[in-house]
């Protein structure tokens, strides 16, 4: 009997195109429905620490009104997704492109999963040779493409 797993889905938010919900949602919804796997989705929970601790308030322009409390909120999503991968993921995908190379928590949620050793899936189509040496040292795969990907992961 195959063993239920805990993925945490990385990659960018900040700079990517509509935070990254897009890829991740459909990720979600297949590990979900046919693997039956559980998932860590970094907008769902980003969001709910928003509600809770800025109602109504813009919080990427709380960067530049305020930047003390946004930064208070930004370490408060730090704390939760690094105690996400540390103590609870078994796996890490990780989708490379633009917007997670342009900003840093990616970066940093692939250093903590290779840290505690879970395996990091990149998915990208940028050669090996334009991702920085940091990014491959945490790497434990890369795939061309979410297809690819899921195959993998159907044999798993």
């Amino acid at each position: 009997m195959q063993r239920n797993r805990r993925i945490y889905l990385s990659g960018g938010m900040e700079y990517a195109t509509n935070e990254g919900r897009d890829w991740r949602k459909e990720m979600q919804t297949w590990l979900q429905e046919e693997l039956g796997w559980e998932v860590f989705n970094p907008n769902e929970e980003s969001e709910r620490i928003l509600r809770t601790h800025l109602q109504g308030t813009d919080f990427r322009e709380l960067k530049r009104i305020d930047p003390e409390k946004f930064t208070e909120v930004v370490r408060r999503i730090v704390n939760h997704d690094c105690d996400q991968i540390a103590k609870r993921a078994d796996i890490v995908i990780c989708y490379w492109d633009d917007g997670a190379a342009r900003g840093a928590g990616t970066k940093g949620e692939i250093t903590i999963a290779h840290f505690f050793r879970k395996p990091v899936y990149l998915v990208t189509d940028v050669p090996p040779a334009d991702i920085p040496g940091w990014v491959l040292g945490c790497t434990t795969r890369i795939f061309p493409g979410f297809r690819e990907l899921k195959a993998f992961l159907a044999e798993y």
